[in-house]
């Protein structure tokens, strides 16, 4: 029954995402919701400006409802599955649901300054890491509350550490760290999206082996919702998923791996969230000590390969298979963990 309600929610996620974009695409042109084009982006963007921003709203609105869709089909329909653990994990999955509302909402009030004002700036980044911060905070809490946090983490290679007072500056710097690489990595057209879509299905995996079911569900749902918004946000896009779609997806990502007790995974089913950030520190940190010498043409890292001659739609097939490369070294990771 639960393979089922995997499928449930990934289908009736991704339906209700293609859908939807019939009715929010046109909603958000007529609020004139359009992207502001960075300037210091390459130029041919440029021609991308105007493009109804937001989309996010079609995945959230798709993925929300076929979780609870498919939790209920599962709960009433073989309540035994998830035994003594049945309320502790339905408390998790809210827990995980209402961070990934609280990281998305931090991205909405970004986008719609943006649109406000007509400009790319949006919350400064010191607040964006202050309201961050907060929702950490407080998912971390209700987790430890819940009794599912550990301060043991796995590292590959390195083993298993009990961290005691380190864990939580470890995992707020996992947390915000991985939320807004998700968010660098939302830069071409239907990059984040596919990327996303292959990241999740690991994490839907994932989670139903270890006995986390609920939470497979949310990732399954996930799944199906960037594959719905494929549909409209693939090259060329008809619409942008904003702040609030890829905030959205970066909290999906951090609570599914917080929530199962595995956050190390995000090192290699999110492989490629972490080049997209590092490539950033890396230019950014070389530009500094060399005054004004650059590694990369441009950064995040997919605008390199942009620059050099590659396609979109090339970026984005190169990108996928990264994070596929990554989500099998995952699997690797837990036989022998």
């Amino acid at each position: 029954m639960a393979r089922y309600s995997l499928i449930v929610a990934a289908l009736l996620s991704l339906l209700i995402t293609a859908v939807s974009g019939f009715f929010i695409l046109p909603w958000l042109k007529k609020l004139h919701y359009g992207q502001n084009i960075k300037e210091i982006g390459p130029t041919w963007h440029s021609k991308k400006q105007g493009t109804p921003m937001m989309g996010g709203l079609m995945f959230i609105l798709g993925s929300v409802v076929a979780t609870g869709v498919a939790y209920a089909t599962l709960t009433t329909a073989q309540p035994d599955l998830l035994g003594g653990l049945s309320a502790q994990q339905g408390r998790t999955l809210l827990f995980c649901m209402l961070a990934t509302f609280g990281f998305c909402f931090v991205g909405f009030v970004d986008d719609y300054l943006k649109v406000v004002h007509k400009q790319n700036t949006g919350l400064s980044a010191r607040l964006k890491i202050v309201m961050q911060t907060i929702v950490a905070a407080a998912f971390l809490a209700s987790l430890q509350l819940n009794g599912v946090l550990s301060t043991t983490v796995s590292f590959p290679i390195f083993g298993r550490w009990e961290m005691g007072l380190l864990y939580w500056p470890f995992a707020f710097l996992m947390i915000l760290g991985f939320v807004n690489a998700v968010n660098l990595t939302d830069g071409l057209d239907g990059l984040a999206s596919s990327v996303t879509f292959i990241v999740m299905l690991g994490y839907m995996t994932v989670a139903t082996l270890l006995g986390y079911y609920a939470l497979g569900i949310f990732g399954a749902a996930v799944a199906g919702g960037c594959a719905g918004f494929l549909f409209w946000n693939f090259y060329p896009a008809k619409v942008f998923m904003g702040d609030t779609g890829s905030m959205y997806l970066g909290g999906a990502v951090v609570t599914i791996s917080f929530g199962i007790g595995r956050p190390e995974l995000l090192f290699l089913l999110g492989i490629l969230y972490l080049i997209e950030a590092a490539s950033v520190v890396i230019q950014v940190t070389y530009f500094k000590i060399t005054h004004g010498k650059r590694i990369f043409k441009m950064t995040p890292i997919h605008h390199h390969f942009e620059m050099c001659g590659w396609s979109e739609v090339k970026i984005d097939a190169a990108f996928s298979f990264v994070s596929l490369v990554g989500v099998a070294l995952g699997f690797v990771y837990l036989t022998l963990n």
